[in-house]
């Protein structure tokens, strides 16, 4: 090797953190599994360390050390699958001491179980903590003045968002750096679309007040009207009735099933796998995001511009710094004006022609999938890359 040649950087050893139960689909969950795909295929030796409920749930190809069964605890308007139990997160403790690695990255930093016990154990690489939650947290009210004194461990604290850093700093104080959460770009551009029979919304997210299913359900009544004739629409005109697909679970489940039951328009579909939601996404024209507030950033939305699926969600902070001008954001908790949007979004071209709505919407989905790119997982791994390997050369041990 000549002296103008210069050695590739060494592989790190990476610890990712995840405080709440793979068995559960969530957004950090989504986050964690994706830096671990993207960092370990850039030679990177990646291990996560999370709650899991089922063997069965293991995901595959990722080195996975178990912190525990999970509990769900309320926390900002849902309930947090986590692990509370401290054998569980001694022995996860251990494992980190043992392994050798360069640095920690702990996810949501003030959850109970292993996160938070990694701010009292000693022996540990410096740590890089991401902050995700947007709006008040029980977990931040309770554990306030130990966690401000603890903070001081972290040798970077990252943010998802500006609303995100926000909420850290009035819990904690300190400087972030704010980021981004990553999209798996790839995973939703080639999915094969889940089959359907015309137009279709899709709603992922817990059945919960603060995700505002009800407010969807609501909409979708005034924008389906009553049952059609046969090759007539409802009230948004000509055209086959759309359907809503209805995916995961929660508190409001049963309830709203009641109150809009099973039929050949509204279909509740349960938690999906994480290879059906992708096909789901695909297949819809429409992800519909209703909810009323505490996003810090809108994972989903940006899934969905990947896919090429029309984004129609609610207009708040988290939802507007991840969408831009490439979503039809309305009030939330609006079901009329919804309703009006979704009429619009839902209102396509016969096959085979392409009318100036259709040009319009096609440039708008070309939008929208160029803002997706600029949240790809590829540029987030790269950017955690950088601060892993300042901590490492610099950071505190």
């Amino acid at each position: 090797m000549t002296d103008t040649q210069e050695t590739a950087p060494r592989a790190l050893r990476i610890a990712l953190v995840c405080p709440y139960s793979l068995s559960r689909p969530g957004g950090v969950q989504g986050q964690v599994m994706g830096l671990a795909r993207d960092l370990g295929s850039d030679g990177h030796r990646v291990t996560v360390f999370a709650p899991i409920d089922d063997v069965a749930d293991t995901p595959e190809g990722i080195d996975l050390v178990v912190s525990g069964s999970s509990v769900p605890l309320p926390s900002n308007g849902s309930r947090a699958p986590v692990s509370v139990s401290p054998r569980s997160a001694a022995r996860a403790v251990r494992a980190l001491r043992l392994g050798r690695f360069d640095v920690v990255h702990v996810h949501e930093p003030f959850s109970p179980g292993l996160p938070y016990a990694l701010l009292l154990a000693g022996g540990l690489p410096p740590i890089v903590a991401t902050f995700h939650r947007s709006g008040g947290s029980i977990f931040y009210a309770i554990l306030k003045p130990l966690a401000r004194r603890r903070a001081r461990r972290f040798a970077v604290r990252c943010a998802v968002s500006e609303a995100a850093r926000e909420t850290a700093f009035d819990a904690v104080g300190g400087e972030y750096v704010v980021l981004f959460n990553g999209v798996e770009i790839e995973r939703y551009r080639d999915a094969t679309p889940w089959p359907t029979d015309g137009p279709t919304v899709l709603f992922l997210g817990r059945h919960e007040e603060r995700k505002g299913l009800r407010v969807l359900l609501d909409a979708f009544a005034l924008l389906s009207g009553e049952p059609a004739p046969a090759g007539k629409g409802g009230a948004g005109g000509a055209g086959p009735l759309p359907v809503l697909w209805i995916a995961g679970n929660g508190p409001e489940t049963e309830w709203l099933r009641r109150l809009h039951p099973e039929s050949e328009h509204v279909r509740w579909l349960g938690v999906l796998t994480e290879e059906e939601k992708v096909r789901r996404l695909a297949a819809a024209d429409v992800l519909c995001a209703p909810s009323l507030g505490g996003e810090s950033f809108g994972m989903v939305l940006l899934e969905a511009m990947a896919a090429r699926t029309l984004v129609v969600a609610s207009d708040i902070d988290g939802y507007r710094d991840a969408v831009g001008p490439d979503a039809v954001l309305v009030p939330p908790g609006d079901p009329t004006s919804l309703a009006k949007a979704l009429g619009a979004a839902l209102d396509r071209p016969v096959q085979g022609t392409e009318t100036a709505a259709a040009r319009e919407r096609k440039a708008f989905l070309d939008g929208a999938s160029a803002r997706a790119e600029r949240w790809s997982m590829r540029r987030l791994a790269v950017r955690y890359e950088e601060i892993y390997r300042d901590v490492v050369v610099g950071g505190p041990s």
